[in-house]
């Protein structure tokens, strides 16, 4: 197939291009500098868009079979200073409403359109249970995760099939929250983050990659999935399981105090809970390769 990524030079964008490109599908990149746009080395294709000025090169996307859009500013990349709060929302949901004009007036629409999305979708659960019938929470990255999805109806509404991609905490030593956690725990400063009972969504990105491309290829997968493990671990287990798995002792905890003086807002998140399980994706047949969390955690190493 011809597929177009968005957010392709991400953690989890370019382990999806390097899989699809190795079974021989063609991949459009959306990419924001010129100097990106046209035949890449890799073999892939570059196309401009501009998601703050909703500016996209349609005829670029002509013969595409599917969409998935990835693209949006790092929730651990910066303090939340509401600048940077701005960032979070507008490279999202203007983003996903670039995408979905486009694919909704295009003459040969394409089938699928895979929009990410966020456990965050749910708010601060503490130890219940969440699925993908669970209602949306209120808080800032809750918001942000309703007005992300609401963007890409246009394309529904053409009658696209659209999935939406509800991912947790994907776990790798290239980036991500694993990119920073990983080194400390080689050095043996590795521990649990404010009390360690909060839950975290965890999903191997071999995994995440696997269900994005079930999503793109599931012929009736419409609506919300939620992308984490069948098992949901607590800060505690995953903090020993990185541990077991490096060899290393984890005897650094970090208070919360401390983490709201390093992280300001984003602290909410470190030390917020959510208890999410994939139902959808268990359903429909996916399978997982790391279903566990020392399996996750050895394949990310």
């Amino acid at each position: 197939m011809r597929i177009a990524v968005t957010g392709s030079t991400g953690l989890v964008g370019s382990a999806l291009v390097r899989s699809l490109l190795a079974d021989g599908h063609e991949v459009v990149r959306l990419v924001r500098h010129r100097a990106r746009t046209g035949r890449q080395p890799d073999g892939t294709l570059g196309v401009g868009w501009n998601p703050h000025r909703m500016q996209i090169d349609r005829a670029g996307l002509d013969g595409v079979e599917a969409v998935v859009n990835l693209a949006g500013a790092g929730v651990g990349d910066h303090r939340w200073t509401e600048a940077y709060r701005q960032e979070i929302r507008d490279s999202r949901v203007l983003g996903t409403e670039t995408i979905a004009a486009a694919l909704a007036e295009a003459g040969k629409p394409p089938r699928v359109l895979v929009n990410a999305s966020a456990v965050g979708y749910y708010g601060q659960t503490g130890d219940r249970i969440i699925d993908e019938e669970s209602p949306a929470g209120d808080d800032f990255l809750a918001r942000v995760c309703t007005e992300w999805e609401a963007a890409a109806r246009p394309a529904e509404d053409a009658g696209i099939r659209v999935a939406y991609a509800r991912t947790g905490l994907v776990l790798s030593t290239k980036g991500g929250a694993g990119g920073r956690l990983f080194p400390l725990f080689r050095l043996g400063l590795g521990g649990r983050l404010g009390s360690g009972g909060q839950y975290w969504a965890v999903i191997s990105l071999a995994d995440e990659v696997a269900a994005l491309r079930f999503l793109i290829d599931g012929p009736e997968l419409s609506g919300p999935f939620n992308l984490t493990g069948p098992e949901p671990v607590t800060n505690r287990e995953l903090t020993e399981a990185m541990g077991r798995a490096l060899g290393r002792p984890t005897p650094f905890p970090v208070p919360e105090a401390v983490l709201r003086l390093a992280l300001g807002e984003m602290a909410v998140e470190v030390c917020g809970s959510h208890r999410v399980l994939p139902k959808r994706l268990l359903d429909a047949g996916f399978r997982f390769q790391h279903p566990d969390v020392d399996s996750a955690v050895r394949a990310a190493l």
